[in-house]
């Protein structure tokens, strides 16, 4: 377990390690929720929430259909490179 301290400002410093390991980067917008037994950060998602319906509209696809076969084939790709390009 870290201890860290509260500045006189309310500044608290979250170790670099932890930062890093949740990719947290200068600037994050942190959401503070208490609890009983204390508090938790939270990362702001980036975009607000919205439904399916108010978002499908913008998907404008007239290409041919994709199979299934062609969908997983070009997913394994991407969470490959993901896998390489992590650090």
């Amino acid at each position: 377990m870290e201890t860290t301290k509260l500045s006189s400002k309310g500044q608290v410093i979250i170790p670099k390690h932890i930062r890093e390991s949740h990719h947290w980067d200068t600037g994050l917008e942190l959401q503070v929720i208490e609890f009983a037994g204390g508090i938790l950060l939270k990362p702001n998602a980036p975009f607000e929430k919205t439904n399916l319906s108010d978002v499908a509209g913008c998907l404008q696809y007239t290409g041919p259909r994709k199979s299934d076969e062609d969908i997983q084939k070009v997913m394994k790709q991407a969470a490959k490179k993901a896998w390489r390009d992590r650090n």
